[in-house]
């Protein structure tokens, strides 16, 4: 073992974690190559009095901190096969105990049940279960490390409880340590090969890897082990999605209208691009909020006595970085009124560096980063900061906070952007939208109140800038001649019914070319037999490559018309290729996700590209791909259009929001419940 001379080893030990790197990097050694004597010493003599579990604990202290400590990973191959000594057997608090703790940790009374924990440890030292539920509480706390810590003492006690594993892996994939997560879930699958719920986890971490296929795997052999497991079908069908892989989905069409509407909760964002059916993403969505959060507010909020001078707004997104997002809010955060608003911003997830992120971070009067807080101290700090009307911008997407808002944030919680669909849960008062999105008849597929503005629901940027860097169809891989369709969406949201279409349109336009986005090399795989199975050359398939966005703007213009996705239409794409000037022909359906693109062609004044079945909407296509001069008008109206119609106009569409928040600060200050609100144009 190594040691920087100048310190003995107690004044090394009381330097916090970051100043012992800045020192082992001044003095061109490893962090990990540093240890208390005391610490091995201790659990050296442990072992040798037989209370191997108690230094069996400490091994784990140790290499919780210092992973590669070579010490402490020979002391525990030592300990491997040595019996439990008596002294140190495991010993679990009474059943009511560990009951009474579960209630508090079930309830979200995650402070209370932290403290329980801790007095039972003091009582009960040597219980695996203890130990458990300890990192369970400290995970939700968002104390990840201390929650890891805690997985170790119950894994030092009883090494093969795989619960364990399984719950460090958790909180080793919120860490974003994915192969340390993975090799934990294996580890709980060595111990007991019939973990379901560790073979959905893996699932998930292996799809944070981008390995799909392993992903959809793991989510089946879940399924085989436990076959009505509904959270694993539903993950396991979407990630099908993603890969363009209809085979199964095919078969588990008539599962689909009871997948997550009964007792079991599902993830209500991946069935959004499966099927077209307000009345079950709720009853989806008040599912997984009954089940996930718990309507807790803090106490203390008292209504103002007047109202404020300038209404304080709480922007809490995961997606304060490169992202679609951001890429529709930064001019309209910029836009607001600083007279009439403060604007804060609380950033949720991955401290991205980038141009976007520092345009964002510049755009609020307050910016904070509060992705290692637990939902409940963002809650808190919100308070704290005073704010009045809190906006989630994740909704149920990937790395949302929405427990943040079932503590109550602020007075006034609205629904915004992010997710396309109602979240099931009260403790959200509003969502924005406007009258094509949420009809009227469809008001009660939504928990939340609408907040109509006069029209679109969408906030656009409209300073984006196109490449001015000349690109050619040949760039891109595109035949110079042929007549381009078009389809950027997601291609999880791209199903058979489209394709089909898709495919007998190339079938009838000589030469033609679908022009896709590239989200995975299986996809790409998949759809070029899927072509095939139809007679048409997988060749007419051409596939785009991320590109910077200026450039993939500007490269949409080489495109002729496109044409979107059904059940979850085109979103950001859809302002992207209007902005570029190429027009969108889409069909509306009956959901929030199925009528966005619909919503945007109405703001720009282009209703005649909007079709309500599939064969108007196929009819539409051909026609304008067989007929110049009506694609030509098309293109000429839009051009028009976009600098003068509403949906570009982001000065318009900002003052429209902040009346909208106006009035749902008044509704408030009047003692009133939520209610409807429409902003005049």
């Amino acid at each position: 073992m190594r040691y920087i001379k100048k310190y003995s080893v107690k004044e090394w030990n009381r330097f916090d974690i970051d100043t012992q790197e800045i020192l082992c990097t001044k003095y061109n050694v490893t962090l990990t190559d540093f240890l208390t004597v005391d610490e091995i010493k201790i659990a050296k003599k442990k072992s040798k009095d037989g209370s191997t579990e108690e230094a069996r604990r400490i091994y784990q202290d140790i290499l919780t901190k210092f992973p590669k400590n070579k010490r402490a990973i020979d002391g525990l191959k030592a300990l491997a096969g040595r019996p439990v000594s008596k002294a140190s057997k495991a010993q679990d608090p009474p059943q009511d105990q560990l009951q009474s703790l579960v209630n508090l940790y079930s309830q979200g009374q995650l402070q209370l049940a932290l403290k329980q924990a801790e007095t039972l440890v003091q009582q009960f030292p040597q219980s695996p279960v203890l130990f458990n539920i300890q990192g369970a509480v400290l995970k939700g706390l968002g104390q990840l490390d201390l929650s890891i810590q805690a997985y170790n003492k119950a894994l030092a006690i009883k090494p093969d409880y795989a619960e364990a594993y399984n719950n460090m892996g958790n909180a080793l994939k919120e860490q974003g340590k994915l192969e340390e997560a993975i090799e934990a879930y294996n580890k709980s699958l060595a111990i007991k090969s019939d973990y379901a719920e560790a073979y959905y986890n893996l699932g998930n971490a292996l799809k944070e890897q981008g390995k799909l296929e392993e992903a959809i795997e793991a989510y089946n052999k879940a399924l085989a082990i436990k076959p009505d497991y509904e959270g694993a079908r539903v993950k396991s069908l979407h990630y099908q999605a993603h890969i363009c892989d209809w085979s199964s989905i095919a078969k588990d069409i008539e599962r689909l209208p009871r997948l997550g509407t009964t007792k079991e909760y599902v993830s209500p964002f991946a069935l959004l691009s499966l099927e077209d059916s307000p009345e079950r993403h709720r009853t989806r969505a008040e599912t997984y909020a009954a089940a996930i959060y718990q309507q807790r507010p803090l106490s203390g909020q008292v209504k103002p006595s007047q109202k404020p001078k300038r209404i304080r707004l709480g922007y809490f997104s995961s997606d304060l970085k490169e992202h679609p997002v951001a890429y529709l809010m930064a001019k309209m955060l910029e836009q607001h009124d600083r007279d009439q608003f403060e604007v804060f911003g609380y950033s949720l997830h991955g401290n991205q560096q980038s141009d976007m992120r520092q345009r964002l971070s510049q755009s609020f009067d307050s910016f904070a980063d509060v992705q290692g807080m637990s939902d409940r101290d963002v809650a808190l700090q919100a308070w704290q900061d005073g704010i009045d009307i809190a906006i989630d911008l994740n909704g149920y997407t990937q790395h949302n906070r929405t427990g943040i808002f079932a503590y109550r944030a602020a007075p006034i919680q609205i629904n915004y952007l992010g997710y396309p669909g109602t979240l099931g849960a009260d403790f959200m008062d509003y969502i924005v939208a406007d009258k094509f999105l949420i009809p009227e008849a469809n008001q009660k597929y939504f928990n939340e109140q609408p907040l109509y503005l006069p029209h679109t629901y969408m906030p656009t940027d409209d300073t984006r800038e196109l490449s001015q860097k000349p690109i050619s169809r040949k760039d891109v891989g595109l035949p110079n001649d042929a007549f381009v369709f078009c389809c950027f969406n997601n291609n999880y949201k791209i199903s058979s019914a489209e394709f089909d279409i898709w495919m007998r349109l190339l079938n009838k336009v000589e030469g033609s070319v679908l022009w896709l986005r590239k989200s995975n090399e299986i996809s790409y795989l998949n759809m070029k037999k899927e072509a095939q199975k139809r007679d048409i050359d997988p060749s007419r398939l051409v596939f785009a490559d991320r590109a910077p966005m200026d450039e993939h703007l500007a490269r949409q213009r080489l495109a002729d018309l496109f044409v979107d996705t059904f059940a979850f239409n085109a979103h950001t794409t859809a302002t992207e290729a209007l902005w570029a000037g190429l027009p969108v022909v889409t069909k509306a359906g009956q959901g929030f996700a199925a009528r966005v693109a619909g919503s945007l062609l109405n703001a720009i004044g282009l209703p005649e590209l909007v079709t309500t079945i599939e064969q108007d909407y196929e009819e539409l296509i051909l026609e304008l791909a067989t007929n110049p001069t009506k694609l030509a008008q098309v293109k000429d109206k839009l051009a028009t259009n976009r600098l003068t119609q509403p949906l570009f106009n982001t000065e318009l569409y900002t003052k429209h929001l902040e009346n909208g928040y106006h009035q749902a600060y008044q509704n408030y200050f009047d003692g009133n419940p939520p209610q409807t609100i429409t902003v005049p144009r």
